[in-house]
């Protein structure tokens, strides 16, 4: 009985996470190893726009796991990913950004737990807005991670 309410507690949590999960635009994809059963494992392009930056377009490729399991959304991705930001439009900051940066969008990498993160960070001092994403899961003890920057005419 008490396995039965964790697994429901667990399934519950899970799903409310990937509800929080902001949705990207897909670009395309690139198939990098054909599997027999189930879809091929390939690198995703996905486009997230700021929702606090007008006219600043965050493009993630990364690798994910097809066969089976990868089919049925139970595969986790690697932790392999390419993040660049660019202006797609005259910036403007709606609001105000936090100092301690913050995270701009999530995405599910497994179906537990694991997801990758993008944050957005601020130099005012340089006039610059910095995007890094990671992954939630730590891999030899740090997290994978990749940055870029677009500056604010």
């Amino acid at each position: 009985m008490r396995i039965t309410a964790f697994i429901a507690a667990f399934l519950l949590l899970s799903t409310i996470s990937v509800a929080h999960a902001e949705e990207g635009t897909a670009i395309g994809s690139i198939n990098t190893t054909w599997r027999l059963l189930g879809p091929d494992d390939k690198i995703t392009i996905t486009r997230y726009d700021d929702p606090k930056v007008s006219g600043a377009s965050c493009y993630i490729s990364r690798a994910e796991t097809g066969g089976i399991k990868g089919g049925l959304g139970l595969a986790e991705d690697p932790s392999r990913f390419s993040i660049a930001c660019r202006a797609t439009g005259p910036i403007k900051i709606i609001g105000t950004l936090p100092k301690g940066g913050e995270i701009v969008f999530t995405d599910r990498a497994s179906i537990f737990f694991k997801t990758i993160q993008i944050w957005r960070h601020l130099d005012a001092e340089k006039n610059v807005l910095i995007y890094t994403v990671t992954s939630t899961k730590l891999v030899n003890g740090s997290p994978y991670n990749a940055i870029t920057a677009i500056p604010i005419n």
